[in-house]
């Protein structure tokens, strides 16, 4: 264990033995004084109370007998009250007295004081039951002397009997907290005595084991500060050579800085140019969206030209219909006035003006009917002419929608520059983002480098303060040899 355990931990060990015995020094004394305080809290809470009731009874036993006497000599009523009061009192007592006992002999005790309050409760009830059929006093007189009196008395030896015992009891556990108080200071008399040789002994082996660990590692200190001599002059030139070196890196990551900032510099402007242009592609699409809207809004007007034309068409047909009609009326008001005329002509003088009006209505129908062919031709040429109209607006409609699926090709290419345009200007700003890392990168090296040149020049000048160091740390290294071992200063 001398080998092993360090000047630290042998310390710790004895404070530790010392502290342990010391706690259980204090253990023994607790456990005494919580016992000792037990006892004496027990003969308080318990032996006392159980006493100070016993007596208790003693004065209620007394108030019945007095306050049963009082009523069969004065009948009044208020010693009957008395009585029942002072009764009631005295059995709460005795189920006090039951609940602190903890023992048999004292519940037997208890019991034959119950069995003669009991046997008192029912003389004395007799007694008073004998005093309502208003007897001579001479009479109940002599009831209470034969049946209460004697009942009075067998109840106060049973409780001179439970007085006895607690008392006895009383005095058992005053000596036995009296022992246990002196075994207790024995036993904490003896754990310090054990306590003090333990810790002369711990301090004599103690000065021995660390005397000899202390002259072993002064000796250790000693060529320790021979190998420091050395390291000394090691680390002086070794330092000389590591800040030229540190130089030279400082130089050469400088020059890395103001590349990767000029990196940092052009990647910043090829991401502004692809924003500018992402800018200029979303405006192209939105104009080749509105391009879009007004074809569509084109082809819409064109949609409703054709629908007019074609209602167009299918009226001029409801009205050469009509034409038609109007045209076989002519040709039937025709055939009837040739009719008429001819019936005129048969009819002499007298149908001579119904043939004017036959005449008349003829050549009316014969102008309806070239009216009639005239409108007819006039419809056909309109239906010409809608037909070419709708013809030549399909055609223009075909027209509008190519150069809607070329607006919507210029759209999606517009789309794919903007996506292309997004995809660049990310690729720009994370290199603008990794160069100014890298640059941040390289000036910390920098810095460091910095601090490590200065450091190092810090430590060159330090070498020749640390030799001056080691010399002294031998000296004194020796001196303190001399002290711990007296004899290896003498050799």
């Amino acid at each position: 264990m001398n080998g092993t355990w360090t000047f630290g931990r042998k310390l710790a060990a004895g404070y530790a033995v010392m502290a342990l015995l010391a706690l259980l020094i204090s253990v023994v004394a607790i456990v005494a004084l919580r016992t000792a305080v037990a006892g004496q809290e027990r003969v308080i809470n318990t032996n006392a109370q159980v006493m100070l009731d016993v007596e208790r009874c003693n004065g209620l036993a007394e108030r019945m007998s007095a306050n049963v006497r009082g009523y069969l000599l004065s009948q009044e009523r208020r010693f009957l009250d008395g009585y029942g009061d002072a009764r009631g009192d005295f059995f709460k007592a005795t189920a006090r007295i039951r609940s602190l006992l903890d023992r048999d002999s004292g519940q037997q005790a208890l019991a034959e004081v119950e069995r003669s309050a009991n046997a008192y409760r029912e003389a004395a009830e007799r007694i008073l039951a004998l005093a309502d059929t208003r007897p001579g006093a001479a009479e109940l007189v002599r009831a209470f002397d034969e049946r209460v009196l004697p009942a009075r008395e067998q109840m106060a030896k049973a409780l001179a009997v439970l007085d006895a015992q607690e008392e006895q009891q009383l005095v058992q556990a005053k000596r036995d907290a009296a022992d246990l108080t002196a075994s207790a200071a024995m036993g904490v008399t003896v754990l310090a005595a054990v306590l003090l040789v333990l810790a002369v002994a711990l301090a004599v082996l103690l000065s021995r084991t660390l005397g000899r660990q202390i002259g072993a590692a002064v000796g250790h200190v000693q060529s320790s500060s021979a190998e420091l001599q050395a390291a000394a002059s090691q680390q002086a030139s070794g330092a000389k050579e590591q800040a030229g070196a540190m130089s030279e890196i400082s130089t050469t990551i400088s020059e890395l800085v103001a590349t990767s900032r000029q990196i940092a510099e052009s990647a910043q402007r090829v991401a502004q140019i692809a924003e500018q242009t992402a800018q200029g592609a979303r405006s192209g699409d939105a104009i080749v969206n509105q391009g879009q809207e007004a074809i569509a809004g084109i082809r819409r007007q064109i949609d409703t030209v054709v629908s007019h034309m074609l209602d167009l068409g299918r009226k001029s047909q409801e009205i050469g219909a009509v034409l038609d009609i109007v045209s076989e009326l002519a040709e039937q008001t025709n055939i009837l006035a040739i009719n008429a005329t001819i019936e005129a002509s048969g009819a002499g003088e007298a149908g001579k003006r119904f043939a004017v009006v036959a005449e008349e209505i003829r050549k009316l129908a014969d102008r309806v009917a070239a009216s009639t062919k005239g409108i007819r031709g006039q419809i056909d040429d309109v239906r010409g002419a809608v037909n070419t109209t709708v013809m030549a607006t399909e055609g223009g409609a075909k027209a509008v929608d190519a150069g809607a699926r070329q607006f919507a090709e210029v759209a999606a290419a517009f789309r794919q520059i903007a996506e292309l345009v997004v995809t660049t200007t990310e690729a720009a700003r994370e290199i603008e983002l990794s160069t100014k890392q890298q640059a941040s990168a390289a000036e910390q090296v920098r810095i460091a480098v910095t601090d490590v040149a200065q450091a190092t020049q810090e430590t060159e000048a330090s070498s020749a303060q640390t030799l001056q160091t080691a010399s002294q740390l031998a000296t004194l290294s020796l001196d303190l040899r001399r002290l711990v071992q007296p004899q290896a200063g003498a050799a």
